[in-house]
């Protein structure tokens, strides 16, 4: 069964645009990714500093595995300092201030 996981991204308004570039720039990577089968990035129509994701995976484990790389990569450290807000609750799947929601 397939898991669709949504991500908020509350960026500081003056990094916007810069997230926005950085994120489209690495997204081929995610979707070549082992087990991604789609990824999809969204602006808020409201307030253009709110960036979404929609991504879905095989399973739950790729998806924790492409997220483990990622923080590997150095990309976590590298578009913290362009996000604001406080970050997860406490069990969130993504370090830092975004907010990961999975669905099964």
């Amino acid at each position: 069964m397939s898991v669709t996981v949504t991500v908020l991204f509350p960026t500081k308004a003056e990094e916007s645009d810069n997230f926005w570039n950085a994120l489209i720039g690495v997204l081929p990577e995610t979707r070549a990714y082992d087990g991604c089968i789609s990824v999809s990035t969204h602006r808020d129509l409201d307030d253009a500093s709110k960036i979404f994701l929609i991504e879905v995976w095989e399973t739950r484990e790729q998806q924790g595995k492409y997220l483990a790389w990622r923080v590997e990569t150095g990309l976590m450290d590298a578009i913290g300092p362009m996000l604001a807000g406080a970050g997860p609750p406490a069990g969130g799947l993504c370090p830092g201030p975004c907010w990961y929601q999975a669905y099964c």
